[in-house]
């Protein structure tokens, strides 16, 4: 690839103020990974492409259907049943032959995805699988890649930039620290089933490589350890901080050869065990009246529930504090779901089958964010 900047190309870019050609340059010499060539990818690869990124990556397994036409712009009819991997790289060639595009047609896989990731700077994530995302996730913090994180559902779509420090002295947020655990099966639909507007994953696609653009140049403020939720339909939006939690650090493998022994498919399609009921359900509960519920965290421990009536009673101090309990349904609540579920089997061997017993799975962290919209 040659590495002299067309000037004429992007005049109107290195016109930008902090910009310029030394910011043109880094664009030309980056190397950025672009794993899914659908909804969020096609409208990234199209930017970093025409922004004159000058080394990409294009990772997809899948083809090109009708029903994708609606929001994946970068096809066509003709297009229909070929590779989206070597169609998108056909047609950003055509748009930009001055950088390199390098197309894998295949799926990323534990297994491989060390060998393809190993050699980019920055991992765009435009996969719209849970089994992915954390494969990807988990790849980008034992290989410290940068990744700009998207995805949509319906009306809105979220951003963000994981494994990034901010400074020196702070740690890295990753996604496993908004999300630490899967979420249960067909708790939350997928864009087939739900339906997104096909404008959405172009507004979040764009919005992705402009995040990649920042990152490569070191302009703006990019958005690192926070998230970005965008509602289209009311025109809000919505920002998080997030934090990195020692906890979540636990559930990455630490190593490549423990990576490559994950089965991420097996992960976020866990059985569910049959004590624990999900936030829809334990909601309908709530609006019964008929039901006690456990709060097993630490005294000092936060939030504090006011939505709803419960007896708080740390974990360690159930056995001797069994409250009294009027109602023939009983569910347990904890942060995370971890200790809710312990006390849920332990409370099951004390009444049997006199009471039916519940752990809210997810905890309450997984309720509130589901009820303020921060899904995945």
């Amino acid at each position: 690839m040659d590495n002299t900047i067309s000037y004429e190309r992007y005049q109107r870019q290195m016109a930008l103020k902090n910009f310029g050609e030394g910011g043109q340059q880094k664009l030309l010499q980056a190397k950025v990974l672009v794993i899914g060539a659908g909804g969020l990818g096609c409208p990234a690869l199209q930017y970093l492409a025409a922004a004159g990124i000058g080394n990409i990556g294009i990772v997809d397994d899948d083809s090109v259907s009708l029903s994708n036409l609606h929001r994946q712009i970068l096809y066509s009819v003709r297009d229909i049943g070929f590779l989206k991997a070597e169609r998108a790289a056909e047609k950003l060639r055509e748009m930009n032959p001055e950088i390199s595009i390098i197309s894998y047609a295949g799926r990323l896989t534990t297994q491989n995805a060390f060998s393809i990731m190993d050699g980019y700077d920055i991992i765009v994530d435009g996969t719209d699988n849970f089994s992915s995302r954390y494969m990807i996730n988990d790849a980008c913090v034992l290989l410290n890649k940068p990744l700009v994180y998207g995805a949509v559902s319906q009306y809105e779509g979220q951003v963000a930039i994981f494994n990034v420090k901010k400074n020196k002295t702070e740690e890295t947020v990753n996604y496993r620290d908004l999300f630490p655990h899967p979420p249960g099966e067909n708790e939350v639909l997928n864009c087939s089933e739900a339906g997104v507007l096909g404008v959405l994953p172009g507004i979040i696609g764009a919005m992705q490589a402009a995040e990649t653009i920042k990152l490569v140049t070191g302009i703006g403020q990019p958005l690192i350890n926070r998230l970005l939720t965008v509602n289209v339909i009311s025109n809000q939006f919505y920002e998080l901080e997030l934090s990195s939690g020692k906890e979540t650090r636990s559930f990455i493998p630490q190593s490549e050869d423990a990576f490559k022994q994950m089965n991420y498919d097996r992960l976020c399609a866990s059985a569910i065990d049959p004590l624990e009921i999900d936030h829809i359900f334990f909601d309908n509960l709530l609006e019964t009246g008929d039901i006690d519920v456990i709060d097993v965290r630490g005294v000092d421990e936060t939030p504090v529930i006011e939505e709803f009536t419960c007896h708080r009673v740390p974990w360690d101090q159930l056995p001797e504090n069994i409250p009294a309990l009027h109602s023939d349904t009983v569910v347990t609540i904890c942060q995370s779901g971890k200790r809710s579920l312990r006390a849920a089997k332990y409370l099951t061997g004390v009444f049997g089958s006199a009471k039916k017993i519940y752990s809210l799975r997810g905890g309450i962290d997984q309720r509130r964010r589901q009820h303020s919209k921060q899904w995945i």
